[in-house]
């Protein structure tokens, strides 16, 4: 486990929660309470809900915990499980650190495990570079996933987007809107008592928002890729040492056959190896 964890408090800014994932380039942050874990939030709750700015409202509450003594195979398990991305590690009801997929990785690339990714990986999808970074964000929230791979226009892997690069490139936007609360209906739009019960509301709204640009403006381009008979822990050193989650799988014509997530790769922990 990760024993320095980096965490906020109810009450809180959520404004200093994007500047915590920005500059860590982390992937979720705890929230405590009075030292108590209450809840988790991640850059998927942040990118989704653009324009809460309570913490208690942003964050996932009750998060899966385990204690210091937890086996892998079982904290990987959990994470398969509940679909998460790390545990936070409790003792006598205190927070003592977190345990992340990227952990799990670091032991894996430790354990020198040579079975092939070749069933491991998964089939994948690819987005034009010229894409809008609003739109892939909403493919992103969509289809569920992490990271998806950018082509060229000539179908060439140009580069990768992830959750963390939209983080990056995101920013704080204040804006004014207006609501029409009329109680008039088209038929009498023009009449005295719909003139009369017209009421509007302007209000203020704070949300977390892209910049109009095309993809390739953030997407990372030095990308580590992977053969199909690529091994798991070789794999798994490739990730920590690039600090990704995930690596594209590609034939012996250098063309994208499927992405490889960390998520896929800690399976090997589980007890029968996640099947």
């Amino acid at each position: 486990m990760t024993p320095d964890v980096v965490s906020v408090e109810i009450p809180g800014n959520r404004d200093d929660v994007l500047k915590i994932l920005k500059r860590t380039g982390i992937s979720g942050v705890p929230v405590l309470k009075d030292r108590k874990i209450v809840g988790i939030i991640t850059r998927k709750d942040m990118l989704r809900k653009s324009e809460e700015t309570q913490l208690g409202l942003l964050m996932s509450p009750n998060p899966v915990t385990i204690h210091p003594d937890t086996p892998l195979g079982e904290a990987a398990t959990l994470i398969l499980k509940h679909r998460v991305r790390r545990l936070p590690v409790e003792e006598d009801g205190i927070l003592v650190g977190i345990l992340s997929v990227a952990d799990l990785i670091t032991a894996i690339a430790q354990q020198k495990i040579r079975g092939e990714i070749k069933d491991r990986f998964t089939s994948t999808f690819a987005i034009w570079e010229e894409t809008p970074l609003a739109l892939v964000g909403r493919v992103m929230e969509i289809s569920g996933v992490d990271a998806i791979p950018i082509l060229d226009s000539d179908g060439i892997l140009s580069g990768i987007i992830s959750e963390r690069d939209l983080i990056k490139h995101s920013s704080i936007e204040d804006s004014v809107e207006t609501s029409d609360f009329s109680n008039g209906t088209d038929d009498d739009e023009w009449t005295w008592e719909s003139i009369r019960d017209l009421h509007t509301m302007s209000f203020g709204v704070s949300r977390v928002k892209l910049p109009v640009k095309p993809v390739k403006t953030a997407m990372v381009t030095n990308v580590v890729s992977v053969p199909q008979n690529a091994e798991v822990s070789e794999c798994a050193l490739k990730m920590k040492r690039a600090r990704v989650d995930q690596l594209p799988v590609v034939n012996s014509d250098k063309k994208l056959v499927g992405m490889l997530f960390d998520r896929d790769l800690i399976r090997v922990l589980c007890p029968a190896g996640g099947r």
